[in-house]
């Protein structure tokens, strides 16, 4: 069996429903560390995510991102069990920024008290004692995205789905991302393959980033809508992102950063261990699975 905690999210939802025999536990109930006892892998997705309207204390993530954490890994070490998998993120070790493909050796850099939270979270079960027979695989993903996305995607895709024209051509970058469907491919594979890994660190990422003017145009394709690029001048849009700080306007310098900087990842360390060649989806192909269902939720 299968336990997946925090599976009321938007990526443990979709594991619960395309991962076969897992199954569910909230901390919430009185019976989940005897459900977690009696399984065969642990997910542990429990976390507090980026808060973007400010109102979350530096307590909150460390209780949800650390502290909770604790309690089912320590479950875990007394449970059958043979594999933990924590599904940390790349805040932990860049939340904005990076030119070179980052991979699991590049020092850690987080700014937020999410991006540090999870860090501290990766380093306290670096240290721990592993009961013998059990692995812990700590996952470290960039931004998600598919069917339910409310992130980021979801904004671009309201924008020009309006006939809004997309303002920042002006600036040209490439991230890394990763799709539903290659984030499940990755947990069958560490599930099926445990024997081949070791406990430690390992970046997931789709194998090729995509920059935001291609996540337009498959916007434009899937939406039809013939939209134009506006260029606005570089210093216009860092003057209007310094007011967001202040104001309550859509762009912010924080979103601005996500939204026109390079965000490299580099998944080689867990491709080679696990015998992968090639995802199921291209980096394309994810995306267009998730503008689609935006389309379809209209």
């Amino acid at each position: 069996m299968i336990v997946i905690s925090g599976a009321s999210g938007f990526i443990g939802t979709y594991l619960l429903e395309n991962i076969p025999f897992s199954q569910a536990i909230s901390l919430r109930s009185n019976d989940w560390q005897n459900r977690l006892r009696e399984s065969d892998v642990v997910i542990n997705l429990v976390g507090k995510a980026h808060d973007h309207r400010g109102t979350a204390k530096e307590r909150d993530y460390y209780y949800a991102n650390l502290d909770l954490l604790k309690e089912i890994y320590n479950q875990f070490t007394k449970s059958s069990a043979s594999l933990f998998i924590h599904v940390s993120s790349l805040a932990a070790l860049e939340e904005y920024e990076s030119n070179d493909y980052l991979d699991e050796r590049s020092p850690c850099n987080p700014h937020s008290f999410y991006g540090k939270s999870k860090r501290d979270a990766e380093k306290w079960l670096l240290v721990q004692s592993i009961p013998e027979g059990k692995k812990v695989i700590i996952l470290r993903p960039p931004m998600v995205h598919g069917p339910g996305d409310k992130g980021n995607m979801g904004l671009l895709y309201k924008l020009i789905s309006k006939g809004i024209p997309y303002p920042l051509s002006a600036f040209n970058n490439s991230r890394s991302f990763i799709s539903l469907d290659n984030f499940k491919f990755f947990i069958n594979e560490i599930i099926t393959k445990r024997e081949l890994l070791v406990s430690g660190i390992y970046h997931i990422s789709d194998d090729d980033p995509i920059s935001t003017k291609e996540i337009i145009q498959v916007i434009k394709s899937v939406t039809n809508k013939k939209v134009p690029n506006i260029a606005v001048p570089k210093f216009f849009v860092y003057i209007l992102a310094k007011i967001g700080d202040i104001l309550p306007i859509p762009l912010n310098s924080k979103r601005l950063k996500k939204m026109t900087s390079n965000l490299l990842v580099s998944n080689v360390k867990i491709k080679t261990s696990l015998g992968i060649q090639k995802l199921p989806l291209s980096a394309k192909e994810g995306l267009e699975i998730t503008i689609k269902s935006f389309n379809k939720a209209k």
